[in-house]
């Protein structure tokens, strides 16, 4: 039987595909065009445009009206649309070795050529970016910062080691371990060390009078406590929206947080992105009423998608695991923006920018994805062995070791890329999945056995 006895038999359960637009689909294209519109008008309306790194306190930035780029998502978005290829190639031409991160080769690229026809990122004032999710950023925006000779703003964040959940079982008992970890995640969460807050939120200080001496004008406490409200709000949205994929049967495809994430990362601190995230979670309860999901197929097993999706083969992922009748109902991707503290309070800022996954030793992200499988009822696990994420390349496989001697489900792994198409193949993401089907088969016959 099942470690963890939560699985859900589900064979007969399913909802039919949603045949009429999805409203909030719809908003999220409408969003992010404007978006990338604001974005290019900013420099005439008198703002200032930063370059930034996915998982800064954008809080600070919006509260002085700053437009914000984001390089990795920009460098996502080409990818998705089949636009890498060019700036791959220029990357190459410019030296670049194609064992770095492809965003970053994509975004040197383009940086360098100075053109898009997918969207347009206007020249930065200056450049911003933290450590915490890899190190390869602090050289990209250094490299970016020389090439557009703008100031460049780095947030050093510690990497977390200490993680004391071992300590609280020392019966190794899987089941005790992750239930109390799902029921203690904030804690976890915030499990960050006083020295490393004060180190970070000094930081915090420093960056706030850059960005006072970049918009020659004095920083808004007020308006940022504003916006923390707002972001707060945002990422509890965010992260209700993303329950309903646990649901079973499910309403909610993961490809589609996939998608849906890109607002957490680009406008958290909006109004806008409050009302989609609210919208998403209003369809899925309709969805639940009438019977009626965004997955088009019957669902035969549910999987935990590990690590960033594949975004120049992501319509040939998903139509490979809905072949399979297999939808995603969870993914450590976007749990990652469920970014919520207590407004005014700089100490959990800093906590929630350094408690990222990427930043918290193997043990706690090894912890947390079982959390996950278990708070999702899957039946198989899909690690993306991401080319581009060393970082997470050189854990993966012992961590998957240490996920399945708690969860005991199966899983494969699949060599691809987030956005060189050259590192991936279609026939060995089929057959792997295959694989997994039949290995999922097999587990369901011998707990009915």
């Amino acid at each position: 039987m099942h470690s963890l006895g939560r699985r859900i038999k589900r064979k007969g359960d399913s909802m039919e595909s949603k045949a009429k637009h999805i409203p909030s689909k719809l908003l999220l294209k409408k969003m992010t065009l404007d978006y990338y519109i604001d974005l290019n008008k900013a420099r005439y309306n008198g703002r200032k445009v930063a370059w930034a790194s996915s998982i800064v306190p954008q809080e600070f930035m919006e509260a002085m009206d700053i437009a914000v780029a984001y390089p990795e998502n920009h460098s996502a978005t080409i990818a998705a649309k089949k636009g890498a290829m060019k700036y791959i190639d220029h990357a190459d031409e410019m030296g670049y070795s194609n064992d770095i991160c492809s965003y970053a080769r994509i975004n040197l690229a383009y940086a360098d050529l100075k053109c898009d026809e997918v969207f347009n990122l206007p020249k930065p004032d200056f450049v911003v970016c933290t450590n915490n999710i890899c190190s390869v950023l602090v050289k990209w925006y250094e490299a970016l910062a020389e090439q557009y000779n703008v100031p460049f703003f780095l947030i050093d964040v510690p990497f977390n080691y200490d993680y004391d959940a071992a300590k609280k079982f020392p019966d190794n008992d899987p089941q005790h371990k992750i239930n109390y970890i799902e029921n203690h995640y904030k804690d976890f969460v915030m499990d960050i060390t006083q020295e490393r807050i004060d180190y970070i939120k000094d930081q915090f200080y420093l960056f706030i009078k850059f960005l006072e001496k970049m918009c020659g004008k004095k920083f808004d406490y007020d308006k940022v406590n504003k916006v923390m409200e707002i972001s707060n709000r945002c990422g509890k949205a965010w992260a209700k929206a993303m329950e309903y994929a646990e649901k079973v049967p499910s309403p909610l495809d993961g490809f589609n947080m996939f998608n849906y994430m890109a607002l957490m990362v680009c406008m958290r601190g909006k109004e806008s992105s409050v009302r989609l995230y609210e919208l998403i979670a209003q369809e899925m309860e309709e969805n639940m009423k009438e019977g009626k999901s965004q997955f088009p197929f019957k669902q035969q097993h549910r999987i935990m998608w590990d690590g960033i999706a594949c975004w120049p083969y992501l319509r040939h992922n998903y139509t490979t695991l809905a072949k399979n009748g297999i939808v995603i109902s969870g993914s450590t991707y976007p749990k990652a923006w469920e970014l919520v503290y207590d407004v005014g309070n700089m100490d959990e800022l800093a906590a929630v920018y350094a408690g990222i996954g990427n930043n918290r030793c193997m043990a706690y992200q090894s912890d947390t994805r079982a959390m996950i499988q278990q708070q999702c009822n899957c039946d198989g696990v899909v690690y993306h062995m991401n080319r581009s994420c060393k970082v997470m390349d050189f854990m993966q496989p012992e961590m998957r070791r240490q996920i399945y001697d708690m969860v005991h489900i199966p899983y494969i792994s699949f060599d691809g890329d987030q956005s060189d198409p050259k590192n991936f193949s279609k026939a060995q993401f089929e057959n792997r999945i295959q694989g997994l089907v039949e290995n999922m088969d097999a587990q369901e016959k011998e707990e009915v056995q």
